[in-house]
């Protein structure tokens, strides 16, 4: 039999405010545990929660960015369930009112089709605490930490329109990259501020009626994603195909071994027992803030793509590559801040030479010391005939990481092109002089020979002379 895979996504994304959704705690990462908190985060009885509005602020702009619908109504309920790190023993979270419905991505398949995947509902929610667990010998220990408790998060829920692991790949990197793009988080999986849980079912080629669902939580990377996809399509083939039947349950993902295990039998909605919460109003979101909000939000991907290839005149497969980053794009348009006219080589500079550097030196992008500008000035030098590009990349290693003046640093470090035209005449000269057998051949018509003449004078000059004006020297010598 052929099967068809449903998949749908849930994604926890943490807002980057300075603040947390209903207190005045800090929400920065890394601090010394149990440090960042207060009476209302650590869920002391009668506190009263204030929601934060720049958390509306930004989940309004991420629900936009995702061609969600706003509702000037929503509200927030209470999810009822108990576990070590949260410490109310409840969430406070949205269920019958979300803030965004109806929204959609487009992504662009490995065959050149465009798929729509639909977006139901973008919540917005609190996050729980973290657990630490130790174990010295046979002392098992755990320890709650609740500095992240009180987070601002948002939960974007897919429609079950993903049919395979390469359209999820395909969703999520589309999310991530719109999302950072707008600023309203980091979305950086490493430290947990984008989290996803897929619910995988199968069903008979043909069928309508949806399959058992399965949940994976917690999945901390895309790659991750791909991989836990591909192994429970097989899992669950298998044990329908050996006559058993799916369970509903909730697995987590093992990357060493590349399988999924069971966790828990599934929870439905209302086991959590979800009702209002009486301590926080409803939100009300008025047309004109809507319309504020859109008018301060930066620009999207695809709008800055079509400004690359239009106003930069760039190549449309590297507009796709420095889009792939916020970084790369803002860097790239910073060095052409006053030299447009390099753009393609500046690009072709940024996403070969640099990006090769900081994988050789297993440093990140936003380790970069060395000023976009400056990126610029190097090619302002190369224009000028005072650098080679060679120059240029033999020197990124060494300046990568500083904050320098490439022009000063290239006089002191004597890098200066040659472009003295008699100077150069003699060294040709010279070579040539020293390689009779060669120009023979050449005017025999070897021509590729010519190479080896410019290599030489290159290599006698350290790679220092002008290579235009080298070849130049060495044709009219040889006719």
């Amino acid at each position: 039999m052929t099967y068809e895979t449903v998949i749908g996504l849930e994604v926890h994304v943490q807002l980057n405010t300075n603040s947390k959704i209903f207190c005045s705690c800090p929400t920065s990462f890394g601090e010394d545990p149990n440090t960042k908190t207060c009476p209302i985060c650590q869920g002391h009885p009668g506190v009263l929660p204030v929601l934060n509005k720049e958390v509306l602020n930004k989940a309004i702009m991420a629900g936009l960015a995702l061609n969600c619908e706003i509702s000037y109504f929503s509200k927030f309920d209470r999810k009822n369930y108990f576990y070590p790190d949260l410490p109310k023993a409840y969430q406070i979270s949205q269920y019958t009112h979300p803030l965004c419905k109806k929204g959609f991505i487009q992504i662009k398949k490995s065959n050149g089709k465009i798929k729509k995947i639909g977006i139901t509902r973008i919540h917005i929610e609190e996050d729980a605490g973290k657990l630490i667990h130790s174990q010295i010998k046979d002392v098992r220990e755990s320890y709650v930490d609740l500095n992240r408790a009180g987070t601002p998060l948002l939960e974007i829920v897919s429609e079950p329109d993903i049919r395979d692991a390469e359209e999820a790949y395909l969703y999520l990197t589309n999310l991530r990259q719109r999302l950072k793009f707008i600023g309203v988080s980091d979305v950086n999986m490493e430290e947990g501020s984008l989290r996803c849980d897929v619910n995988i079912s199968i069903r008979p080629k043909g069928e309508t009626k949806f399959g058992t669902k399965v949940e994976i939580k917690n999945l901390n990377s895309f790659s991750n994603v791909q991989k836990a996809i591909e192994y429970e399509i097989e899992r669950q083939i298998q044990e329908i195909e050996s006559g058993k039947e799916i369970e509903q349950e909730t697995r987590l993902f093992d990357p060493d071994k590349n399988i999924t295990k069971t966790m828990r039998k599934k929870e439905e909605a209302h086991d959590y027992r979800y009702f209002p919460d009486p301590d926080l109003v409803p939100v009300i979101v008025k047309k004109e803030m809507i319309e504020e909000i859109k008018k301060k939000m930066p620009e999207l991907p695809e709008k800055i793509y079509e400004r690359l290839v239009q106003e930069y005149k760039i190549k449309e497969q590297d507009a796709l590559l420095l889009i792939s980053e916020k970084e790369y794009v803002d860097y790239f348009e910073k060095a052409c801040q006053n030299n447009k006219n390099n753009a393609q080589k500046i690009a072709n500079f940024i996403l070969s030479e640099l990006l090769g550097v900081i994988k050789e030196k297993n440093i990140e992008f936003k380790d970069i010391k060395l000023k976009p500008e400056e990126i610029g000035k190097i090619f302002e030098l190369i224009t000028q005939g005072t650098i080679s590009i060679k120059i240029a990349k033999e020197i990124l290693p060494d300046i990568i990481d500083k904050d320098i003046n490439v022009k000063k640093y290239v006089e002191e470090k004597g890098l200066i092109q040659v472009s003295d035209t008699k100077e150069l005449e003699e060294i040709v000269d010279r070579i040539l002089a020293a390689n009779s057998k060669n120009v023979e051949e050449y005017k025999a018509g070897k021509t590729k020979l010519l190479g080896f003449f410019v290599g030489q004078v290159m290599k006698e000059t350290k790679g220092k002379a002008n290579p235009e004006l080298v070849n130049k020297i060495i044709i009219e010598k040889l006719k």
